[in-house]
């Protein structure tokens, strides 16, 4: 039986569910009703970035700029959630010049698009909130009404995805 390392922080009725559904073979299916549109075409760095301006644009306008979106292959599941974002500061003549990056797991790219959306609205947020607070999830659901949802289902997806190998 998988350990439910992407649950741990749920509680023991939502576990127990999910146990469940593993035994019985019910957790995939759920899955791919719920997300019949698995494939997307959100395949390359371009239109990751692309994504991603779209919706800085829609949603904080006034937030600082981002220099680099891309899909990272090297991203460990674990260790480093399913992307990153990083803040690179460096001096130039007598300024401070910042560029904020965005990597995202290359897995996301099999993942329904509703989900890769959802990870780069938690990656956008970290350019005003850097810490996981009360403030931080306001603005991801805010950009994505559906947010818990889909990081639930997201940690669903990976928990099938480890039980069938």
């Amino acid at each position: 039986m998988t350990d439910l390392i992407y649950l741990r922080s749920y509680p023991e009725s939502i576990l127990q569910q999910v146990r469940v559904a593993l035994q019985n073979g019910s957790l995939g299916e759920s899955l791919n009703r719920r997300y019949p549109e698995q494939n997307h075409n959100i395949q390359t760095d371009k239109a990751l970035y692309e994504l991603t301006l779209q919706l800085k644009q829609q949603f904080m306008k006034s937030s600082d700029p981002i220099s680099k979106v891309q899909f990272d292959p090297k991203i460990h599941v674990i260790h480093n959630a399913l992307g990153t974002h990083s803040q690179i500061s460096r001096v130039q003549g007598g300024k401070l010049k910042s560029k904020n990056e965005i990597r995202v797991a290359s897995l996301l790219k099999q993942m329904p698009l509703s989900i890769l959306r959802m990870v780069v609205v938690h990656e956008l947020a970290h350019l005003r909130e850097k810490d996981h607070n009360k403030a931080f999830y306001q603005l991801c659901q805010y950009m994505e009404p559906q947010y818990h949802q889909l990081e639930l289902d997201l940690r669903l997806f990976l928990t099938w995805r480890d039980s069938q190998s």
